[in-house]
């Protein structure tokens, strides 16, 4: 009978997987084809015990990298969980991994676990290293107005914003007529001259009959 996936027991099952370990003590240390280790496993999926034994028992490093050159306490998600590791089985913060962040870090720039992060600040004693209490857009504020334009905030009723919203040019409706009867309504040419009213109609352009000119205010 083949062995189990230990990796899979960690994730669902970790009673079984130390009495697997105590079978076979060999894997404790294993890690797959991206560096990912039983330890990585334990605390991703909160098994403090198992954290433990793999540590204690077992004789894991704690500090083992995987292939992004990061610790389990990188994927830890309780804070449960990074004090065992930081307090308990003294797993050292300060690394950072291959794109120069550490733990605290990397968490902190997830945005998932914001307590996490902020026990690993109180442990570091490192400021945070992204606004937290501010929106997104706040990060990127738009570029100032000219000097000549004013915006002036306010509230609308629903009056006002439905207004003129049920007014159509009866021009405009004429033209729409105009097309729709034609036999030739679905040729290419129709449809780019309807295509165009349109257009102009979003655009706010004043719709004219084609015997005159089209002219645009400018102020």
């Amino acid at each position: 009978m083949s062995q189990p996936n230990p990796y899979i027991l960690a994730s669902d099952n970790p009673s079984a997987l130390l009495t697997l370990l105590h079978s076979n003590p060999s894997i404790a240390s294993n890690q797959d084809d991206h560096g990912y280790s039983l330890l990585h496993a334990a605390a991703s999926y909160n098994h403090i015990d198992l954290l433990r034994a793999l540590v204690k028992d077992f004789n894991v490093n704690v500090n083992l990298l995987d292939e992004d050159g990061e610790t389990c306490l990188f994927v830890t998600e309780s804070v449960a969980i990074a004090r065992c590791l930081v307090e308990e089985l003294r797993v050292d913060y300060n690394i950072k991994n291959n794109e120069g962040l550490t733990a605290q870090e990397t968490i902190e720039s997830e945005g998932l676990t914001p307590d996490v992060a902020a026990y690993l600040r109180q442990v570091t004693g490192n400021p945070s290293s992204a606004p937290t209490d501010q929106p997104i857009d706040a990060l990127n504020p738009p570029p100032p107005l000219p000097p000549n334009i004013k915006v002036n905030l306010g509230t609308m009723s629903e009056q006002e914003a439905n207004a003129g919203m049920e007014e159509v040019d009866p021009e405009f409706k004429r033209r729409i007529d105009e097309l729709a009867a034609r036999e030739d309504f679905e040729s290419e040419a129709t449809q780019n001259e309807l295509r165009e009213l349109v257009a102009d109609a979003i655009k706010g352009t004043k719709i004219e009959t084609k015997d005159r000119d089209v002219r645009r205010r400018i102020d």
